[in-house]
């Protein structure tokens, strides 16, 4: 069933229409509501997928469903006809401006809107890609002031990792923080590349939420062996940036386990064809990010590597 969440109006008689597809099934006063959101940014489509696919599953499949599945595809609806991360005529980033306000602007208005529809929901996932210069391996991010409430349901989503930020480094203005501040707790995840679709990631994500739903009793069909993902906090993580400018070129595959001294990759000077830096792994561990557009320069995020206290 698709239902509005927000309406505006625009100029040239449009409007702007935040809308989400509600699936249900045996529903009671008891019965539970997860919400999957993405669509946030409108350069990150991995999550339109995973909405698509959820969609026609859970549709196909309906009887084997107890409760309300609430997918919203596109939170930011003009980001993504428009391929611009933010959010259009504002020039802002729709997750900066959460809980937003029934009286603010256009952005503000819808932001409120999306919080009043999800609030009160058990769990929300809310999927967001990399922007278009790294590429993420699928993982969760929780501050370590949720991480109690959230870590055992981040584990059933099938991720490869679950990095908990320090408290200091959370955003107060995002869905995530405003929705796990009002007592709906909310996962972010974070996969895949900007304004890509990883068809692989957003399998092994949609695994992960029927795995979720079929703990939390709402899904009595098959579902797929999870794996264990690894648990870092802020201090586990290493950062390689470079200090050069130049062409990137990683001598790497993403997801691979490097060690300690590693060549990361290197970055060409094009004028004159020279290596100007070798990128060299500071610890043992996954490289779960990795630099996708090779254009750097100082100071440039080539790789991070979540370590395994080995190196």
């Amino acid at each position: 069933m698709i239902k509005h969440v927000s309406i505006a109006a625009l100029p040239v008689t449009e409007s702007l229409v935040i809308q989400k597809n509600r699936i249900e099934n045996n529903v009671s006063p008891e019965s539970k509501r997860v919400c999957i959101v993405t669509g946030t940014h409108g350069d990150e489509l991995e999550g339109q997928y995973v909405c698509a696919h959820l969609v026609k599953l859970l549709n196909s499949e309906k009887q084997k469903l107890s409760g309300i599945v609430d997918i919203y595809p596109a939170l930011n609806p003009l980001g993504i006809d428009s391929v611009t991360r933010g959010f259009p005529l504002f020039d802002l980033d729709m997750n900066r401006i959460f809980p937003g306000s029934p009286t603010g602007s256009l952005a503000e208005a819808a932001a409120f809107d999306i919080v009043r529809d999800i609030e009160g929901a058990d769990i929300c996932i809310d999927i967001h890609s990399s922007n278009i210069f790294l590429r993420e391996i699928p993982q969760i991010r929780v501050s370590e002031q949720t991480q109690a409430e959230l870590l055992p349901y981040a584990a059933m989503l099938n991720v490869d990792i679950i990095w908990i930020h320090a408290a200091a480094t959370v955003l107060e203005s995002t869905l995530a923080h405003t929705l796990n501040m009002r007592g709906t707790k909310t996962l972010v995840v974070e996969m895949g590349v900007g304004m890509r679709i990883t068809e692989s990631y957003c399998t092994q994500l949609i695994d992960g939420i029927m795995n979720l739903l079929h703990g939390l009793d709402m899904w009595s069909g098959d579902v797929q062996h999870v794996r264990a993902p690894i648990v870092s906090k802020d201090h586990g993580v290493g950062f390689l940036n470079s200090d050069a400018a130049g062409i990137f070129i990683p001598s790497v595959t993403h997801g691979d386990y490097v060690h300690t001294g590693d060549v990361i990759g290197r970055v060409l000077d094009p004028l004159t064809g020279s290596i100007v830096e070798s990128a060299i792994s500071p610890c043992n561990g996954i490289l779960f990010t990795l630099r996708e557009y090779p254009v750097v320069f100082g100071g440039s995020l080539l790789a991070r590597i979540m370590g395994d206290g080995n190196g």
